[in-house]
């Protein structure tokens, strides 16, 4: 690829805005950074995962319900979103 002229250069660029146009290329540049953004923070949690986790007890939260919950989905995010399940209070006698 170093082997490459100017004039080729400016060839290639030509094809490709024919090919696609100018309307889609900045759009196609933006999901390709976001799929970019997203392989690298993917990457540093899967780095970060490998790691080892020292865990202590007195973490852990006083109610153990509430560390059974679900968490819901931001208000405008349906694609991840999961029904919360509460734990219903129950009575002994």
């Amino acid at each position: 690829m170093g082997n490459l002229k100017p004039l080729e250069i400016v060839l290639i660029i030509a094809v490709i805005l024919l090919l696609f146009g100018a309307k889609k290329l900045p759009d196609m540049a933006r999901s390709l950074g976001k799929s970019a953004r997203i392989l690298k923070s993917e990457a540093k949690a899967m780095k970060k995962d490998d790691e080892p986790t020292v865990t202590a007890t007195t973490d852990a939260p006083a109610d153990p319900q509430a560390a059974a919950r679900t968490i819901q989905a931001a208000p405008g995010d349906v694609t991840s979103s999961r029904p919360v399940s509460e734990a219903k209070p129950t009575t002994q006698s």
